[in-house]
């Protein structure tokens, strides 16, 4: 019921999207009720059926991924502080977004369903005649079992995907192995640390300092250098045992700033971290995360995405050379156009990152220096959408130049699956835009509160389009080439 409501209160835009979600899971489903058909009409085929069938993972993949996406950037599902104290914790919001997403699919599937029943002729009384004809089981009747197994498959995958994606996230950190210092026969000790946050303010951390500080002219004018050593320590120790009484047990700060006569800071490396409270807004998952106004490295996984890239194109090439002149696409090429798909989508993040960096170099402006700065903090809300985006890219090239060579029709039902796959991909990445927009909405208020012009942040804007584009669109030419040279053959 709560799904129902947010659904109905949500804004244009989201509907909108969740409209996108529901339109590319009725395709998905059409789809999957013509292998059905197609494998109702001819049973002695069974190798094409499941050939068919294993091709529509293609559109099943991209309208999960969507509805990922446009989970995601729902505003209505978003952690917010106070939520919890009535009951919509991180849990329930991520529960009414897959609730939500499931619904938005079952609509497609109910959709896809009545055209499915409808080209049949089991509504309209008159079946379709054309090309779709010989998939579509005419005179023959539908097991039920097998067309609701086939329609619930989209909502089911996009539900438990957004459900993994949105699931809350432990906020503590992970104690770390190498804090803990030992003494004598194993008992814990004293050892120096560095600062944590706070501990510059706290009461009497620098007490030792100062009057370390405030001894050693006294020591160098041989004014009672032993009186001036004695009061140091002093000092320091009073100052140890209040900061040690002021702070409660158990908390932060307990024991984590002591004070030796020289005026460093120890820590006590047996005490751990307390458990950080959260109410839902995520503000503690982010309490041992970089520090801020510092992007964060994506780069990591980019030498992996180009040897799953390389693996995928090998695959197809291989399956290319032992397919037969006029047959249809083997499970060969899905598999190698999927490890494609998967390697470019890992180096997206890292390729975005490499590409802020190379805007910055070489004696940046402030222009180029926001504009990179925009794109490394970013590479990962967009790297990935624009690497699936080339890869689908490259898939339409190459399917376009094997056009050409060989003037192979394809028929309406790959059309319908070629839209569903570029449809979601760019709508994935247009949502990962405005997503990222929306988060950096506090930074374009304060440049515009400094006086920056809004031509700067539009120029810059179009900067990092232009960078993005120079270095994706070469990958996707190059990804194309390699991948319709076994195909043309």
């Amino acid at each position: 019921m709560l799904a129902l409501r947010l659904t109905r209160a949500a804004r244009l835009a989201v509907q909108l999207r969740r409209l996108l979600v529901a339109s590319a899971s009725a395709g998905t489903g059409f789809l999957l009720l013509c292998a059905l058909g197609h494998a109702l009409t001819h049973p002695d085929a069974p190798g094409a059926s499941s050939l068919r069938l294993a091709w529509c993972a293609a559109p099943l993949a991209a309208t999960v991924y969507l509805a990922v996406a446009v989970a995601r950037a729902d505003p209505g599902t978003r952690p917010r502080p106070g939520l919890s104290a009535i009951g919509l914790g991180p849990g329930r919001l991520m529960a009414v977004s897959a609730a939500t997403t499931a619904l938005s699919a079952a609509l497609g599937s109910v959709a896809a369903l009545l055209g499915f029943l409808y080209l049949r002729g089991d509504l309209s009384g008159a079946p379709v005649d054309g090309a779709v004809s010989g998939v579509l089981a005419l005179g023959q009747r539908l097991p039920a079992p097998a067309v609701v197994t086939l329609l619930a498959l989209v909502p089911a995958a996009a539900s438990a995907a957004v459900a993994l994606t949105l699931r809350p996230r432990d906020p503590r950190p992970a104690p770390s192995a190498g804090s803990r210092r030992y003494g004598r026969f194993g008992a814990y000790g004293w050892g120096a640390a560095r600062e944590t946050f706070g501990a510059y303010g706290r009461y009497g951390a620098r007490l030792a300092s100062a009057s370390a500080s405030a001894s050693a002219p006294a020591s160098a004018s041989a004014s009672a250098p032993a009186s001036a050593s004695a009061s140091a320590s002093a000092s320091a120790s009073a100052s140890a045992s209040a900061s040690a009484s002021a702070q409660p047990a158990g908390g932060r700060a307990a024991g984590a700033a002591q004070a030796d006569p020289s005026g460093a800071l120890l820590t006590q490396a047996s005490d751990t971290l307390p458990p950080a409270t959260t109410d839902g807004d995520g503000s503690a998952q982010d309490a041992t995360g970089p520090v801020p106004g510092t992007p964060r490295s994506h780069t990591t996984l980019l030498p992996w995405g180009i040897a799953v890239l390389t693996a995928g194109l090998a695959v197809e090439t291989y399956a290319g050379d032992t397919a037969t002149r006029d047959a249809a696409p083997s499970a060969g090429v899905l598999l190698g156009w999927a490890l494609a798909t998967l390697g470019l989508a890992l180096a997206g993040p890292g390729l975005t990152h490499l590409c802020g960096r190379l805007l910055q170099a070489v004696r940046p402006g402030a222009l180029r220096l926001l504009a990179g700065r925009v794109l490394m903090e970013e590479s990962h809300r967009v790297g990935r959408p624009l690497g699936v985006v080339c890869a689908v890219a490259s898939a339409a090239y190459a399917a376009a130049a094997l056009h050409d060579a060989d003037a192979t029709d394809f028929g309406p039902l790959s059309v319908i699956g070629a839209v569903v796959v570029a449809g979601c991909t760019v709508a994935t990445l247009l949502t990962a835009a405005v997503e990222a927009k929306h988060a950096r909405t506090d930074t374009t208020d304060a440049l515009l509160r400094l006086g920056a012009p809004p031509t700067t942040l539009r120029a810059a804007a179009a900067l990092r389009a232009g960078a993005l584009l120079a270095v994706f669109g070469p990958l996707t030419l190059v990804v194309a080439q390699l991948a319709s040279l076994p195909l043309a053959r």
